[in-house]
């Protein structure tokens, strides 16, 4: 754990955070350059803890399916993450899930049990204890971290202070492994790019392509499927220097979450579009980096939280085929992304210890802020919506702003700023 300590006195108590992932370190986003902003937001008069949510991130500690950097590397370059990059990658996902479920079964041992989010709950629960102060649970959660949070307030309603969960996933849908919820904003999203482009030629060159954002958007929806056949060559390295269908969808989604490599994106897209190979090598900028150079960085952890939390009932009813066509009529540019999940959650072979398996239907001691944008590609307002809808008495608040969990670094953070200030200090009605 990380604890930043109050900037102001006298201090008010402690506030336990969560940036996502799952499995992203609580204590390297603290140490990170976020403290500051969280200060600022809070008032100065909290401690802040990162945590990492079951170690799952430490190297000497976490979830390592492998023990081997070059099988994992391998592992990564075979298994696609898009089920529409070729005709056959539906069988290699396939493959792929039960080739990570066999491995994470003869390296993991029984670790594999033990990554759930209800053991995250209880977790948060004991560092509250620790704390020794008035024994209620003030929490701030960002994307994946709203779950544990509705978690935690739904197995212990009478211990939450103050909750604030910022870019949120319905717990129903996460829990049930058909988390189909979290691209109904994706393509929303990616119209707000086109929009904005067209609405500020003189910041995007995309916009010379183009009259307006329809005909703007069909063009690059067309670049996209025409580098599955055909990719664009920028130099001699097979994984490097290659963009294709991979690697432009890798790219657009790492914009859509975090708005300001729209611009990059915007040039890197323009030098596909017009074959101006200095320009259209901004992608990598943007992408995933080539498989070799993946060491256990927390992917794995991904996995094993993800499909844990799914009961083994829920896993064996789910189809496969069904869950797709949801997918790929909820999304076009990201229908083909999470789908890619389903068949490991049906090999995964664990199951999490110590689940929660109630309902998320509570009144908690104090009410829950839920935070959330119209226009978030991942962790859509809706979301927070339907969440909150089970937790009687909690707020929704909603933001303009793109990217996932973006309500610190929005144009209207000085509003959100306060609100969530007021929600601190359970002054807000």
């Amino acid at each position: 754990m990380v604890k930043i300590n109050a900037s102001k006195q006298p201090k008010q108590g402690t506030i336990l955070l969560n940036p996502g992932g799952p499995g992203q370190s609580g204590r390297e986003f603290l140490a990170g350059g976020y403290a500051a902003a969280l200060q600022v937001v809070t008032g100065g008069v909290y401690d802040l803890v990162g945590f990492d949510p079951r170690c799952v991130t430490r190297d000497d500690k976490g979830l390592d399916t492998t023990h081997n950097d070059s099988a994992r590397a391998n592992y990564i370059l075979e298994a696609p993450v898009y089920l529409n990059s070729s005709d056959t990658a539906i069988g290699a996902v396939r493959a792929a899930g039960a080739v990570l479920a066999k491995s994470c079964q003869m390296n993991a041992g029984g670790f594999g049990e033990l990554l759930g989010t209800g053991y995250v709950a209880r977790d948060m629960i004991r560092i509250v204890d620790a704390l020794d102060e008035d024994g209620l649970l003030n929490y701030w959660g960002f994307s994946y971290g709203s779950a544990p949070g509705a978690t935690v307030a739904a197995m212990f309603p009478g211990r939450m202070g103050k909750v604030v969960l910022d870019g949120v996933l319905n717990p129903l849908d996460y829990f049930s492994g058909r988390d189909i919820s979290q691209v109904t904003a994706t393509d929303v999203s990616f119209d707000g790019f086109f929009t904005g482009c067209i609405a500020n030629p003189e910041m995007c060159v995309l916009a010379q392509l183009a009259t307006n954002a329809d005909a703007l958007r069909e063009k690059v929806y067309g670049l996209i499927y025409s580098l599955k056949y055909d990719p664009f060559v920028t130099g001699p390295d097979i994984i490097s220097d290659v963009i294709d269908y991979t690697v432009i969808k890798n790219a657009i989604q790492s914009a859509l979450l975090n708005p300001s490599a729209w611009p990059l994106l915007a040039s890197g897209l323009h030098g596909l579009l017009t074959e101006n190979v200095v320009e259209a090598k901004k992608i990598f900028s943007l992408g995933v980096p080539p498989p070799t150079l993946f060491p256990n960085n927390g992917q794995e952890a991904t996995a094993g939280i993800r499909f844990s939390d799914v009961s083994l009932e829920r896993r064996n009813t789910t189809s496969f085929p069904q869950v797709l066509q949801e997918f790929y009529a909820t999304s076009r540019l990201l229908g083909d992304y999470l789908s890619s999940l389903a068949p490991s959650y049906q090999a995964w072979p664990f199951k999490a210890k110590g689940a929660y398996t109630g309902d998320f239907s509570v009144e908690t001691r104090n009410p829950m802020l839920f935070v959330g944008s119209k226009f978030d590609p991942l962790t859509p307002l809706a979301n927070a919506w339907n969440a909150s809808a089970g937790f009687e008495g909690s707020v929704v608040l909603e933001h303009g702003g793109y990217g996932v969990s973006e309500s610190l670094l929005t144009p209207s953070r000085p509003v959100i700023s306060d609100v969530i200030m007021k929600s601190v200090h359970s002054t807000y009605s």
